[in-house]
């Protein structure tokens, strides 16, 4: 990093950190946010079914997260169809629109352990056109995501260009990620945030 003589150029050392924010998409004109959130919690009580409900507890969060986002501005609100995706994208605002590629990853249950199915390169290409359909729906502007922990955590990975699962982060129910996009440019904001959830955990 370049040292700024602050004494003889007062207005260097804020151009200069205005120029890093610029860099990372901060505050940049015409760029989208994108706030990847993962569903509340439903791995509690009654699971029958392969798709669940949320349970008490995610109801909570998910209150506690819309409480949070309805607190901002935002253009729209999209999320995976599956049950605890979408209660959770409906507990923000019952305006919600589904997209098939928000999914979780491919996965089986075998002896009690979780096997993946589907190839880190067939999520990245859904996770990837669902997000870019999205920026290119509202540009400049912030859209919700309600997605899985998987399927972020991958396109997180993607961002930062990491190897897919490398990141040793496992995004907590109801936590935001936020992604900036402007053209082909990407920027990680956020990532794993609860602070809604601060004191109740």
């Amino acid at each position: 990093m370049v040292a700024v003589d602050a004494e003889r150029n007062p207005g260097a050392l804020s151009t200069a950190m205005r120029s890093i924010e610029a860099a990372f998409l901060i505050g940049v004109e015409g760029a989208s946010e994108v706030w990847l959130v993962r569903h509340a919690d439903c791995y509690e009580g009654d699971m029958s079914g392969e798709d669940p409900s949320l349970s008490d507890r995610g109801r909570e969060q998910a209150a506690r997260l819309a409480d949070r986002l309805n607190r901002i501005s935002y253009d729209a609100v999209y999320s995976s169809p599956l049950r605890r995706a979408a209660e959770t994208a409906r507990s923000i605002t019952p305006q919600v629109r589904l997209d098939e590629r928000l999914v979780e990853v491919g996965t089986t249950l075998d002896d009690g352990q979780i096997q993946v199915t589907e190839s880190s390169d067939s999520v990245l290409a859904r996770m990837r056109a669902a997000v870019s359909d999205v920026v290119a729906a509202h540009p400049g502007g912030r859209a919700i995501v309600v997605s899985h922990g998987v399927a972020i955590l991958g396109y997180v990975c993607d961002v930062l260009r990491l190897e897919f699962g490398s990141l040793r982060l496992l995004p907590y129910y109801t936590s935001v990620n936020v992604v900036r996009v402007l053209g082909e440019r990407r920027m990680a904001g956020a990532l794993g945030d609860v602070a809604h959830l601060d004191g109740w955990l």
